[in-house]
């Protein structure tokens, strides 16, 4: 079981969910904070009774982004390889979010800003409140919009030319507007955030687990791939599926007119 300081975790029915708690600041991220999330996403994959995660956040935010006083001020006391180090740091949050074989779902309960926009963006489902906003600001403070891996993400949610009208002005995007292009799955009353993305996780977590790492590896993939090649990785990938206990768990309860019990294996 694992525990954690800078952030709430607990686990339900195969369900891990990860409460930022800092709600007076809007959940806003410290060095710890991100170090600790990249290494919970790590441990994750070795959680046998994980099977999905929602990801939310404490109060009226889901998260503010990087922490004025207690990391955008003490990164002008950095060297350049100080704050490489950094950059480095987060963008390897996002790398553990997406190479995580289990779903992730973010449940944005408010404002999802800058490095909490991405890390909503990470994740594989997004469910928004109706009075929420999803803002990738990284321009409105002299940085580039290509942060943390949103410039690869993005534009493959809603499409170049729209990815690029959103990192390059900066302009917060409403819930409806989201939801419109894609960037939200559902958008929801704000009461109900957290329950429907838990009803998400777990359709997902009653599912072919190992299925449904195989599909979140190939969406990782197939992205730098030719054609012919993305063919061939899915013919690769479908025929390990085909040996699994799932698959064939899916065609006995389907001659049995049963629900299947799937085992991730």
């Amino acid at each position: 079981m694992l525990t954690t300081k800078s952030f709430r975790y607990a686990v339900d029915g195969g369900i891990a969910t990860v409460t930022l708690d800092r709600p007076d600041s809007l959940n806003s991220l410290t060095f710890e904070v991100y170090a600790e999330l990249r290494d919970t996403f790590v441990a994750l994959e070795r959680e046998p009774d994980v099977r999905a995660v929602v990801v939310t956040g404490a109060g009226r935010g889901f998260c503010s982004g990087g922490s004025v006083h207690d990391i955008i001020g003490p990164l002008f006391e950095l060297d350049a390889p100080g704050r490489l180090a950094f950059t480095r740091l987060t963008g390897s949050l996002i790398g553990a979010i997406r190479a995580l074989r289990k779903p992730v779902v973010a449940a944005i309960n408010g404002v999802a800003a800058g490095a909490g926009a991405v890390i909503a963006l990470a994740c594989d489902l997004r469910v928004m409140s109706e009075k929420a906003k999803i803002s990738f600001l990284f321009v409105k403070v002299g940085l580039a919009g290509a942060d943390m891996g949103a410039a690869w993400l993005l534009p493959q949610v809603v499409g170049l030319g729209r990815a690029t009208e959103i990192l390059m002005l900066g302009e917060p995007i409403l819930a409806a507007d989201a939801l419109a292009m894609g960037l939200a799955n559902r958008v929801v009353a704000p009461d109900q955030v957290l329950i429907e993305a838990t009803k998400l996780a777990r359709k997902l977590a009653d599912g072919p687990s190992f299925a449904l790492g195989m599909t979140k590896e190939m969406l990782n993939r197939e992205p730098g791939m030719s054609m012919e090649a993305a063919l061939e990785a899915e013919a690769q990938a479908q025929q390990i599926c085909m040996d699994t206990r799932d698959f064939r768990e899916a065609y006995e309860a389907f001659v049995a007119k049963r629900e299947p019990k799937f085992e991730g294996r």
